[in-house]
């Protein structure tokens, strides 16, 4: 796992997958990662956990080389930058979604002290953000933009920082998570009202994410009630399901029908086993292909977007962080806490 570094001065560590379906990850030594020409080089002093890290780690999928590094969240400064880089440079405080998952490289996982990040998923973060804020966002931010934008989803207006009106209802299925709240904020940048469940607890915090109405989801009336909040069947944007649970399908799928029909971006793929409506499409969001396929939808979000609305204070920092602890030893027992399941917040360690 060791190899020759390209910063003087610095050395790189990692918390390694060394197998498929082992635990916990093993923090080594690591090479430092060499950015591509489009890529910087950025020292981490924060990174946050997502659900996809411990669905790997228990169940061996997506990962085809071992050993690797996970982690889709970093938040830090840039170390090296590659050689066609245009707008950044070294010093620069940043967040970026680490695109590991898509590369299978190791140097572009998120779970280690330098990361190698493709500058269409870098922004620049605010002075007064800091390092462990800005962590909860990138993954988010993708995940986010891919269902909302591209192309064969629900293809709302990209966002701007004074939006104009759509006239446009988008129903939001689990505002309260990292997805949704997001989802929340950037549909509102597209000149789209929202309205998005959440448990009752957290009905204040997605209400401040932007929310117009928020229903319970575990109220045996939540179909019908969201329904009757769309009203205008021409004014319905489709649904983002940010939780992708046979519950969560089989509700938007009622929702979708009733309203005359839509599309429903998804964090994951749809089920084989729940019935969908003939007048229903549900499309799988892959963060990564804001940077690979639909490179505009990248650019617009991540270029353009965040790094003006984060400066006006427009894009906030949501879910809270929940620091779970200091170092890459902490990387494991944040997994876990995520594994067991938080609510309105995000699992952040810090380094």
């Amino acid at each position: 796992m060791a190899g020759a570094n390209t910063l003087p001065g610095h050395s790189n560590s990692a918390a390694w997958i060394t197998e498929s379906k082992v635990k916990p990850f093993k923090v080594d030594n690591a090479p430092m990662p060499v950015p591509q020409p489009d890529e910087v080089v950025v020292k981490n002093h924060a990174v946050a956990v997502n659900p996809v890290d411990w669905k790997i780690q228990d169940t061996g999928f997506y990962v085809k080389d071992y050993p690797n590094v996970l982690g889709e969240d970093v938040a830090g400064e840039i170390a090296e930058v590659g050689s066609e880089v245009k707008g950044f440079k070294k010093g620069d405080r940043v967040i970026s979604h680490a695109l590991g998952l898509g590369t299978g490289k190791p140097g572009n996982g998120g779970f280690q002290h330098f990361t190698a990040c493709n500058t269409i998923v870098v922004a620049k973060l605010p002075s007064n953000i800091s390092f462990t804020e800005g962590a909860v966002l990138p993954l988010a931010i993708s995940t986010a933009a891919a269902g909302l934008y591209q192309p064969g989803y629900l293809e709302l207006p990209f966002p701007s920082t004074s939006p104009k009106s759509t006239d446009k209802t988008l129903v939001v299925w689990g505002g309260s998570s990292s997805v949704g709240a997001t989802t929340i904020q950037l549909a509102i940048a597209s000149g789209v009202k929202v309205i998005a469940t959440a448990s009752k607890r957290n009905f204040d915090f997605v209400k401040s994410m932007g929310a117009s109405e928020v229903f319970d989801y575990n109220s045996g009336s939540v179909v019908d009630d969201i329904v009757s909040a769309v009203g205008d069947k021409s004014k319905f944007a489709g649904i983002y399901d940010a939780i992708s649970l046979p519950t969560s399908y089989k509700a938007c799928y009622a929702i979708g029908s009733k309203l005359g029909g839509c599309t429903i971006a998804t964090v994951l793929p749809p089920p084989e086993d729940v019935q969908k409506p003939d007048n229903v499409k549900a499309n799988g969001v892959f963060a990564v292909t804001v940077a690979t396929q639909f490179k505009q939808v990248g650019e617009a979000v991540w270029g353009k977007y965040v790094p003006e609305a984060l400066e006006k204070g427009m894009l906030k920092c949501k879910p809270d962080p929940m620091i779970i602890g200091k170092g890459l030893e902490s990387v494991q027992k944040g997994v876990d806490k995520n594994k067991e399941g938080v609510s309105a917040a995000k699992v952040v360690i810090e380094l």
